[in-house]
């Protein structure tokens, strides 16, 4: 018996300006996994706060080996995503990563 086809569409007119962001870690030495998992609760905790414009946010798996997890965040224009991308905490975590990626 075949599998039944579900097509959806989306109305997004009321968001001319989306924005879809693909971020993701892979972890390349041992040491980086204490790295993916220091940033893991931070992510989340940044997401729990709703950042003004973030629309959905979705977390990611592409492998196992290596340890490659990341997420699709969808924003509602790219001023928004620019914004929080500019304030605390992400700015701090980009700086700290730029000085050293931690294995990842």
């Amino acid at each position: 018996m075949p599998v039944p086809i579900l097509r959806r569409t989306v109305d997004l007119s009321g968001f001319p300006d989306l924005v879809v962001i693909y971020l993701g870690m892979r972890v390349n030495r041992w040491t980086g996994l204490k790295t993916l998992f220091g940033f893991g609760p931070q992510i989340a905790a940044s997401v729990d706060a709703q950042p003004e414009g973030l629309l959905l946010h979705e977390s990611l798996l592409w492998s196992l080996m290596p340890p490659h997890v990341g997420m699709r965040q969808y924003w509602r224009d790219f001023d928004a995503l620019e914004r929080w991308a500019r304030s605390d905490p992400h700015r701090q975590w980009w700086q700290q990563f730029l000085r050293d990626t931690g294995g990842t």
